[in-house]
């Protein structure tokens, strides 16, 4: 398994969290702690990504490949807020 920042899950997360998803605020609902997604220690392998808080090392996203389909979650993120347009 790889670990990386945040900034691994920008392409995959755009769909979801804007064109910069790096810059996307995230809440940590186990501390409360709040970063933006590039500051996550994300771990990496073939099945996909897990995103965790810097502060507490809760899980804040989950991303799982499977053939033809990507399952995103957002179990350990209380809130999330980006730019507007």
């Amino acid at each position: 398994m790889t670990v990386v920042d945040g900034n691994a899950l920008a392409g995959t997360l755009a769909e979801r969290l804007g064109p910069d998803a790096t810059t996307a605020l995230l809440r940590c609902a186990g501390c409360g702690g709040g970063g933006v997604l590039a500051r996550a220690r994300v771990h990496v392998c073939a099945m996909g990504a897990v995103a965790r808080c810097r502060d507490c090392d809760a899980v804040l996203v989950t991303v799982v490949d499977a053939p033809g389909r990507r399952w995103v979650g957002f179990p350990g993120a209380r809130a999330s807020s980006t730019p507007s347009h």
